[in-house]
């Protein structure tokens, strides 16, 4: 798989096509699974590692998954391995893990299957917008095909067994990437967190567990999955998101109203320095993006596409940057290299 030509066009999910797609980035359900008889990966010797990954990369290739390609990581570089992480299509403990292990993914990147990360198998689908149920029933297509070629390890009494307590039952997460740049800036997002968390959900940033939020993203999962069967956890999703996203709906209109040239200023004026910066860095870049965003979702900012600002976000990231020029690049140089792919790619709009 040619990496280089995926880091001149971003994933389908990215597409902002998706129902809420002005609030809601894109949707993810993962499920972890493991092979009956074998040892977690972190209790795994290189042996059992090798043994796994053979397996698991068979039983991919017989599943007849459309356009699905499996792509060893073991002898990746480190800039291979940070570009799809970068792209959500590994996590970090798959990228910085030690011996066999791989992903496979489709072209579209809406499937995605890492292999020996935390469990044996992590299936994930990602869609563009709020489409938890889509989502859903994409995973369970692939976990029942993978599950003609191999084992699982059940429980009658637990359900799927994982490495991690947290992940037993179902094994499944559920979560929502959300941009709320408007209930960040009105000092109303404390209210959200307090919010999702007791109803048993985690915020995450913009790359998952243990992660910041940049650029006003933030992910909401659920927990634990012990107990609680898919359409449980589907429901709480399906429940907690609908209201915050008619609450930043509700705040970005509120600022419209009682204070519309700070708004416009916001928005125009990250505009402005993204169109003319000879340098500048990730952070900065995630957060004048964000007012972007939000400016061409309230029809401020005319005639820039929303899959155009989209893209930026994923294709302004160190390592797609590094992947375009062929080439690590020091700090500084990166920054100006990034300035310059920005203003290029919105003189084109």
């Amino acid at each position: 798989m040619d990496l280089g030509e995926l880091s001149r066009q971003p994933g389908e999910w990215l597409a902002g096509t998706g129902p809420e797609a002005d609030i809601v980035i894109s949707t993810r359900v993962r499920l972890a699974r493991n092979l009956a008889g074998s040892s977690f990966v972190p209790n795994a010797d290189a042996g059992e590692r090798h043994a796994i990954a053979a397996t698991v990369s068979a039983a991919i290739g017989a599943a007849g998954l459309a356009d699905v390609e499996y792509l060893p990581l073991e002898n990746a570089t480190r800039l291979d391995r940070l570009f799809l992480l970068e792209r959500h299509l590994i996590s970090k403990e798959l990228a910085t893990g030690e011996g066999d292990r791989g992903v496979a993914f489709n072209r579209g990147e809406a499937r995605a299957i890492m292999v020996n990360e935390e469990d044996h198998i992590r299936i994930q689908a990602l869609r563009s917008g709020f489409q938890p149920e889509e989502a859903w029933r994409d995973v369970d297509e692939v976990d029942s095909r993978l599950e003609r070629s191999v084992g699982y390890a059940f429980s009658p009494e637990f359900g799927y067994l994982t490495a991690c307590p947290t992940n037993v039952g179902t094994g499944m997460r559920a979560s929502v990437m959300l941009h709320l740049p408007a209930l960040v800036a009105l000092k109303q997002i404390e209210k959200v967190f307090q919010s999702v968390s007791k109803m048993r959900l985690a915020v995450r940033g913009l790359y998952g567990e243990g992660t910041q939020a940049h650029g006003d993203f933030y992910q909401i999962s659920n927990q634990h999955t012990l107990g609680r069967s898919e359409q449980d956890i589907l429901g709480d999703v399906s429940r907690v998101v609908p209201p915050i996203v008619r609450y930043e709906r509700r705040a970005r209109e509120l600022w419209a109203e009682q204070d519309r040239a700070s708004l416009e200023d916001r928005c125009w004026r990250a505009y402005g320095m993204l169109s003319h910066a000879r340098r500048i860095n990730s952070e900065e870049t995630m957060d004048l993006l964000s007012a972007v965003r939000m400016g061409v979702n309230l029809r401020l900012i005319p005639d820039l596409p929303l899959r155009a600002v989209n893209d930026l976000f994923i294709m302004c990231q160190p390592a797609h940057l590094q992947k375009r020029e062929g080439q690590e690049l020091p700090d500084d140089v990166r920054d100006v290299a990034r300035a310059a792919f920005i203003r290029d790619r919105l003189s084109r709009n």
